[in-house]
């Protein structure tokens, strides 16, 4: 299951992104089996000898690392919750929660796209798609020979997701569907500035009244169909800008029937059980970014003297590290327990999938907020990474759902089901 994950382990980590450890395997929350261990270590090593070293001029270049991603599919990560059958690693939510974390500590951008494509398509369709869609697609995006990506916000919505507008017309022998419309905000829908990614799973209105969930399908569009065009790619964006996000058009695409994956109206299930990974995985972002700018903090202030002491001799210095630790810790230790309970098949986990990624969203920006305070004018400028970690947390309280949404969601939830609270 993990041979190709273990293939090639880099040297060990320098001080700066923090020495592996032996972990316990069986016997951590966050490592709980020896594959598991295996993963982490792998992770590290390769972040600290491939990631590492481009972050920073791609970020600023504003580009995708194309030949770097690739390499994740060497390794086995583009695939790692899918069947080995089809080319995958067979792991678990664990698992996908140990790889995003590890990236995320060195190079969010990198990793949101790593996101859009292991998750939001590669998984999406491993646990949605049928047997001939698994096999004619899966292998291709778990080496990496195609990048893929997910549609489904458009220009005028976002959160509203149900008011979409995106179409797709079946023809009158069945043998087609015709897609118009817009997707907005795509990650991964550009890989240049003039080139689409390669496969998309979309989200099309079908049938049924615009904001009915019952007229909403998800196809499988690939990139040389007809009338699917790049629209404009969004540049200049605050933070994650090696990660390219762009607009996809369809103009009277043509989409064979057999790409429809699932039943036609059927979407919303797919999208509600996708989401929840993805949400899990997006806080799991937000602690990669929370333990790095940790890490850099603790150590300039031991370092870095001012009044005759470190600065961790001061009380607000120390306030600064110890909460953003225990804060941390508490995230770390909801994540990991929500992955350790959620089968990647289910559905009807969103309290705790929409609460990781509120909690972890906004804690991961305020760790980083403190990393800068805690440098001053040196967490100001790029040299020690904060500000780029700063400016890629905030998306997290965005995208994949804003924080406002997660509000909405939990509470609406818990209101349906108050054993929930009785039971805790």
């Amino acid at each position: 299951m993990l041979g190709r994950l273990t293939t090639s382990l880099a040297p060990r980590l320098s001080p700066r992104l923090g020495a592996c450890r032996a972990f316990s395997a069986g016997t951590d929350l966050f490592n709980p089996t020896e594959e598991h261990v295996q993963l982490r270590d792998m992770l590290r090593s390769f972040v600290e000898a491939e990631v590492e070293p481009q972050a920073t001029e791609y970020n600023r270049a504003e580009k995708f690392n194309m030949p770097l991603f690739k390499k994740l599919g060497d390794l086995g990560l583009l695939g790692i919750t899918v069947p080995e059958e089809y080319g995958g690693s067979g792991m678990d939510a664990v698992a996908a929660v140990i790889a995003h974390e590890e990236l995320s500590s060195s190079d969010p951008a990198f990793c949101l796209s790593y996101l859009a494509h292991s998750m939001l398509f590669v998984n999406n369709l491993a646990q949605n798609g049928n047997e001939a869609q698994l096999q004619k697609y899966l292998p291709d995006v778990c080496s990496g020979a195609c990048i893929g990506g997910m549609g489904m916000s458009e220009p005028g919505v976002g959160t509203d997701v149900l008011s979409m507008k995106t179409t797709a017309a079946k023809s009158a022998d069945g043998s087609h569907y015709v897609l118009n419309g817009a997707k907005m905000w795509i990650t991964n829908g550009a890989v240049s500035d003039t080139e689409l990614g390669d496969r998309f799973l979309i989200y099309a209105r079908t049938e049924g009244e615009t904001g009915s969930p019952s007229g909403v399908s998800l196809f499988l569009v690939e990139k040389g169909f007809e009338g699917f065009k790049l629209g404009q790619k969004i540049m200049d964006k605050c933070g994650m800008r090696a990660s390219m996000t762009a607009e996809l058009v369809f103009e009277d695409v043509v989409v064979p029937a057999e790409n429809l994956v699932g039943g036609e109206g059927g979407a919303v299930m797919c999208m509600m059980r996708n989401l929840e990974i993805e949400r899990l995985v997006l806080a799991a972002m937000s602690l990669g970014i929370a333990r790095r700018s940790l890490l850099v903090m603790s150590e300039y202030a031991q370092e870095r003297v001012a009044f005759g002491h470190p600065l961790a001799h001061f009380g607000q210095m120390q306030r600064h590290i110890s909460e953003s630790y225990a804060e941390y810790m508490a995230g770390r230790s909801y994540v990991y327990n929500v992955a350790a309970n959620l089968k990647l098949d289910s559905a009807g986990n969103r309290v705790d999938s929409d609460g990781v990624k509120l909690f972890c969203g906004d804690m991961g920006k305020r760790v980083a907020d403190r990393a800068m305070q805690v440098l001053g004018g040196n967490g100001y400028v790029g040299e020690y990474n904060v500000e780029r970690l700063w400016r890629d947390a905030k998306l997290l309280e965005i995208g994949g759902g804003t924080n406002e949404s997660h509000h909405k969601n939990i509470t609406r939830d818990l209101g349906k089901n108050p054993e929930q609270l009785r039971r805790l």
